[in-house]
């Protein structure tokens, strides 16, 4: 492959990240972070081997397997790999619960950061795959730069403001 960029067409505007597979080393200790923690619903799971989860009704949004990596180790620092999975919370209120989530299970954060766009928590899952929570903030928040583009930045999260949002009713 070249090191020149294309000159193409943008990617259409509807286009979207439909789902993440990881490899993971076990898929109990995958599924008590994913599902047990954050939440998210088992939709298909085949023994040992691979589990499809999903907020909602959705067929899946994360994929989690074993097929190459069971009973494996992480990548080592310094190789090219998955930096982090997103995951997009809708609300405010949502980031705090998921937080006091991680809190109660005892998960430590790598960093909390205001992006002026986002508020978002970095984590790492039982695996050590980067994880990142985040909520956007209204676009009508957003900030923009001189010329009227978007200006993102990374400031300190107040995390204790974010857990001071009321927790979520079911």
């Amino acid at each position: 492959m070249s090191d020149s960029i294309p000159n193409n067409p943008p990617i259409s505007a509807g286009a979207r990240i439909g789902h993440v597979h990881l490899k993971v080393s076990n898929i109990e200790r995958a599924l008590g972070f994913y599902h047990g923690v954050l939440g998210f619903k088992i939709i298909i799971r085949h023994g040992d081997e691979v589990a499809f989860i999903a907020a909602g009704d959705y067929h899946h949004h994360i994929g989690l397997n074993t097929w190459e990596s069971k009973g494996g180790s992480p990548p080592a620092p310094g190789t090219t790999g998955l930096f982090h999975t997103a995951i997009v919370y809708p609300t405010r209120p949502a980031l705090a619960d998921a937080l006091r989530r991680v809190t109660a299970a005892g998960i430590p954060l790598d960093g909390a950061s205001d992006h002026g766009v986002s508020e978002a928590l970095y984590l790492r899952d039982p695996d050590e795959n980067g994880v990142e929570l985040y909520w956007d903030k209204p676009r009508e928040q957003w900030p923009h730069n001189a010329e009227g583009g978007i200006h993102m930045y990374t400031r300190r999260l107040d995390v204790e403001g974010l857990l001071r949002e009321p927790p979520l009713t079911a």
